[in-house]
């Protein structure tokens, strides 16, 4: 088959000829064909697809020529990266992680306390969750910076979850019994994706869903909050705003404690100035890290000494004492609650998992560091199956410890470790002294911790980008904030897969035109002085051509014939003679799309209309060459590019009487 063709750059037609499309042919100073690939045995490309799929990183590139004993430790830095990193470690250092974990202990022991309350677990669960699995994280994370622990979201996720199925109060036993199998099953499902290489599978939830979920969540939890800071005893179990706030404003002449309010109210307010003193002098991190900490010191002091719980104001009590029991019996691998948890488990498992990587790979970016994702689920996977065994509940990455422990200058995951290690301390030692705090410093610290998760500059810029990821979001925000976090999170995945649906059933097509002066040839939308070329159409599909679109590629091709044919008849323009489907953003073809591309060209026959394809890829030409489309259409039917397609068109139409 012979081509003419440009002497272009890239594969679409981006020359810069500043000769007119209709030149002679013989003036092209050299001549291309369309390529086909060298052909490959199934097994080979087979092979190739997989290792794309899911080795896309080559992970084991660096193994290669190297001695046994130098594998065997390679591999043994790849599952616990604590032996690589830990080689170079220093005093400098350590001095860097131990004031980063200090600090994000100060963080997370009110935080622990608060979140183990939106799991409807005794606070003592969420403090066993910051011991365990951050030592499990230090050895295999490979995150220098993401600070372990339960986060807010996935606590109330879980609690809401688990609450469907079993009441925290009247079977309290089985509840935390079916949140162990949960926490279990969510570190099954973490680990495996790893092991499996699955990780693309958490991109499924888009950026715009996961900030409109959190955002809801986050107004959710805040609302939950009230019965805290506001001191009302009877108060709702359902999440949704209307209901929360009947249970409100229906307690508010006799519900409401006032010396509960105050402290509420007071050092809610103090939390909120310490964050905006930290975000507006990132020097001073340290204000809002430390603040609740010392909000829990000095409300407790004031309750101890005005008694003020004989008042009224509620008390966290009792936190038992002491390291982590063995809680390995109570998870359940028979029974109906198996299947239970496994739901809940999968569920809460992927919500922390897409939490974790996020912020992993945020603060990877700005130290400049590459994060593996399927290693960093692996690790989160393999913790939450330990905390499982050891009186945890399911954790993760948290976004406001990490960012305090990035802040503070940590160097390495050993951060975790000293913020294990102080958690541990108050365990053995300092849990008594807790009798006293009042639950509306939790309140406060849980409230003050998520506001920052209503992202409004997101979503703002979400709505200026896509206004479809703008319907992703706000689906999401008012499915959490108005149903519940459940519903909310299945709106958030439906509409994440109808946008992926939408993309692959409805693809782009559009209109080319030859910009004036070159034999460049665009979007005739994008560029209004793109020019039509007289009997020529030029279409070009700016996807692959599957079973799933390959109909209404068809048809909307023929659109633009016909409304090309009848502005023709209108302006008395020529009649077209000449269909080129532009082909360069087309990556794939299956079956269905020759067939479409076969039925497509049979018609334009009895129109007497030429098709014409343009810079097919390597694998679509091998497609098309293996069904015989090519014999049919015919190979000089086939060029490189738009160029090359127009000036044969031309040549033709001047060669006709």
């Amino acid at each position: 088959m012979v081509h003419h063709a440009t002497n272009e750059a890239t594969a679409n037609e981006a020359s810069t000829t500043t000769q007119p499309p209709s030149y002679n042919p013989s003036q092209a100073p050299l001549v291309y064909k369309v390529g086909y690939p060298p052909q490959k045995n199934f097994t080979r490309e087979f092979t190739d697809r997989l290792r794309e799929t899911f080795f896309h990183d080559n992970p084991l590139r660096q193994h290669k020529d190297q001695s046994g004993s130098t594998k065997f430790m390679m591999g043994l830095q790849f599952m616990f990266p604590v032996f690589e990193w830990g080689r170079n470690y220093n005093f400098s250092k350590f001095k860097g992680d131990l004031i980063a974990g200090l600090t994000i202990a100060s963080l997370c022991i009110p935080q622990d306390i608060g979140y183990s309350k939106l799991a409807n677990l005794d606070p003592q669960y969420g403090l066993y969750s910051s011991f365990i699995p951050p030592l499990i994280y230090a050895a295999m994370g490979s995150s220098r910076d993401i600070a372990i622990g339960p986060v807010a979201v996935v606590s109330l996720l879980l609690g809401s979850l688990l609450q469907n199925e079993v009441d925290s109060i009247k079977n309290k036993e089985e509840y935390l019994r079916l949140a162990f199998t949960a926490t279990f099953f969510a570190g099954i499902t973490q680990a495996t994706l790893g092991i499996l290489r699955l990780g693309f599978l958490i991109e499924f939830l888009s950026h715009a869903a996961i900030v409109g979920f959190m955002g809801g969540t986050a107004i959710t939890i805040a609302l939950q909050q009230l019965k805290l800071v506001l001191g009302i005893r009877n108060f709702t179990k359902k999440t949704d705003i209307v209901s929360v706030m009947e249970s409100v404003w229906g307690s508010v002449h006799h519900g409401w404690n006032w010396q509960t309010v105050v402290i509420g109210i007071a050092f809610l307010t103090f939390l909120l100035f310490a964050k905006y003193i930290g975000k507006k002098n990132k020097k001073l991190f340290w204000v809002p890290a430390i603040a609740p900490i010392t909000s829990v010191i000095l409300a407790t002091l004031f309750v101890y000494i005005t008694r003020a719980d004989k008042q009224g104001v509620q008390i966290v009590n009792h936190i038992k004492k002491g390291i982590n029991p063995s809680s390995i019996h109570k998870i359940y691998f028979t029974g109906p609650f198996v299947a239970k948890g496994f739901k809940i488990g999968v569920v809460c498992g992927m919500i922390g998992l897409t939490e974790a990587v996020a912020i992993g790979r945020t603060f990877a970016a700005l130290k400049d560091y590459q994060l593996d994702g399927n290693k960093e689920m692996v690790a989160l996977g393999t913790m939450n199956v330990v905390g499982s065994m050891t009186s945890c509940y399911i954790t993760t990455g948290s976004f406001s410890r990490s960012a305090v422990n990035f802040m503070a200058g940590c160097q390495t995951p050993v951060s975790n470790v000293v913020m294990s290690t102080v958690v541990l301390l108050t365990l053995l030692v300092i849990t008594p002294l807790f009798q006293y705090t009042p639950n509306a410093i939790l309140g406060s610290i849980i409230i003050s911790a998520v506001i920052g998760l209503v992202d409004y500059e997101a979503a703002i810029l979400i709505w200026k980008v896509d206004k479809m990821d703008f319907i992703a979001c706000m689906g999401a925000f008012f499915g959490v904030v108005f149903a519940s976090v459940e519903i909310g999170l299945l709106i958030a995945v439906s509409i994440s897969f109808a946008k992926i649906l939408l993309q692959v059933t409805r693809p782009r097509t559009a209109l080319l035109g030859n910009l004036p002066g070159t034999t460049i040839y665009r979007n005739t939308d994008q560029y209004p002085d793109a020019r039509h070329v007289p009997g020529v159409l030029i279409v070009r599909v700016d996807s692959a051509i599957y079973f799933s679109n390959s109909n209404y590629v068809r048809e909307r091709i023929l659109r633009w014939l016909s409304d090309e044919e009848d502005k023709a008849k209108a302006e008395g323009l020529p009649k077209t003679n000449f269909l080129i489907i532009e082909m360069s953003p087309v990556i794939d073809i299956d079956t269905n799309g020759i067939h479409a591309l076969e039925d497509l060209y049979k018609g334009l026959q009895k129109r007497e209309i030429q098709l014409i394809l343009s810079n097919p890829g390597s694998v679509v030409i091998e497609k098309l060459h293996s069904s015989k489309l090519t014999e049919h259409i015919g190979s000089n039917h086939i060029f490189l590019s738009v160029a090359d397609a127009v000036r044969f068109c031309t040549s033709k139409s001047m060669q006709e009487p």
